[in-house]
């Protein structure tokens, strides 16, 4: 959008365009004018402005009128004869959703060779993780050990103990060097560092496909534990409880779906607070062009901070939203979405991604969380969310061509 149809957009929101017969009066920016706009003809408008009578072109004042037309055209097919015999009619506009054909062949490919895929994709990823010093005590098992016999257990959704037949696989094929016991996968589970080293192994996973993720989308969902929340309600007077949970905050590639930033927080964590965090963690790696987000994250230190990062933040707006702030990249986006809505929702509507992504890995790996502990819950959804890019690596080596190293010499 140039930087007259954004004045133009400006002026379309804040004045009263008055037509008069063929004329728009248009007000302007900088005195207390009119300028005189005909549009009689839509290929050949003109104004009395004098950047027109310079240019000969479309000035802001035509692009305003443009827009005012345009917001009041109705859309609605009507057929009317009247009195002289004659019938109007009204041309309609329809939207055509796109569907694309699945590639059966690559995606029967993906998935007939996933869970080999998954095993060396895991393993390989693993070997990034630095082994922590150890000072004093019984040795350890190898952190990175630990790590991968956690995610695989999340990927094969099940038990425990009824795991341990296929973490025996893997190391007879040579993923993990020391064979641990059920219990030591769950203890360390349980340790609150690990969170730290998944947050990272997850933006480490989504970096094979940076070259192909420019627009990006923010949102939360909840994951179910097995632990009850209690209280008494005061209205119908007695004792209620319902299944606690933990709500995991990421933001997602739209086209792959792949998760690159991850944030968990209790069932009441703000939307809001893990939106900057967010973007920052993916503008490190990735080129963002565009940030789609429902109306909890609209506000101008958000619109800001992905104005800062050079892309476009398409948020929507509550109802109570204005454009008399302070903000100017708010100001310029409000006009956008009165003014030009159908193509502003098409930008914003890449946000169902995000719900797309939560499916897939509440479908594929569960919607509810095994461990008890509250640092276990966390690192749980984290194994989840690893799990799933994985799948989606594998997905798209197959489908895109897409080469899944992780570590470069340089790394």
């Amino acid at each position: 959008m140039s930087e007259r149809e954004q004045k133009a957009l400006e002026i379309a929101a804040r004045n009263k365009l008055v037509k008069k017969g063929d004329t728009w009066l248009v007000p302007s920016q900088s005195g207390s004018e009119q300028y005189k706009v005909n549009a009689t003809d839509p290929d050949w408008p003109t104004c009395s402005c004098p950047d027109f009578e310079l240019r000969r072109t479309h000035c802001k004042h035509i692009y305003a009128v443009e827009y005012t037309i345009e917001r009041e055209q109705s859309t609605t097919t009507t057929k009317k004869k009247t009195a002289d015999g004659e019938v109007t009619t009204t041309t309609v506009t329809e939207t055509v959703k796109l569907r694309y054909k699945q590639v059966w062949s690559a995606y029967n490919c993906a998935q007939v060779n996933e869970k080999a895929r998954f095993l060396v994709l895991l393993y390989e990823l693993c070997q990034g993780i630095d082994e922590p010093i150890q000072t004093m005590g019984r040795t350890r098992l190898p952190l990175r050990d630990m790590i991968f016999s956690a995610v695989y257990k999340v990927y094969s959704t099940v038990s425990s103990r009824r795991f341990m037949c296929d973490l025996k696989d893997a190391w007879v094929k040579g993923y993990i060097s020391k064979l641990p016991n059920y219990n030591s996968i769950n203890h360390y589970l349980d340790m609150p560092e690990l969170a730290t080293y998944l947050q990272w192994l997850i933006t480490q996973s989504s970096l094979p496909l940076k070259s192909i993720e420019t627009n990006f989308a923010v949102d939360s969902s909840g994951f179910s534990t097995c632990s009850y929340v209690r209280w008494y309600d005061e209205k119908y007077g007695k004792e209620q409880s319902e299944r606690d949970w933990v709500k995991a905050h990421v933001m997602v590639g739209t086209t792959t779906n792949v998760v690159t930033s991850a944030e968990i927080s209790g069932a009441h964590g703000a939307d809001h607070n893990y939106f900057a965090p967010l973007v920052n963690d993916t503008a490190k790696y990735f080129n963002v062009q565009e940030v789609s987000a429902d109306k909890a994250y609209s506000s101008f230190a958000n619109m800001r901070l992905v104005d800062n990062k050079g892309a476009v933040p398409f948020i929507d707006f509550k109802v109570n939203s204005t454009d008399k702030g302070k903000c100017e990249i708010w100001n310029k986006m409000f006009h956008y979405y009165q003014f030009k809505r159908e193509e502003f929702m098409t930008h914003y509507h890449k946000r169902s991604n995000v719900e797309t992504t939560f499916s897939m890995i509440k479908a594929k790996f569960g919607g509810f969380i095994r461990s008890k502990l509250p640092a276990a819950q966390v690192n749980e959804v984290l194994c989840k969310i690893l799990c799933h890019n994985l799948c989606c690596l594998i997905q798209s080596s197959y489908e895109l061509g897409i080469d899944t190293e992780f570590w470069s010499e340089k790394d």
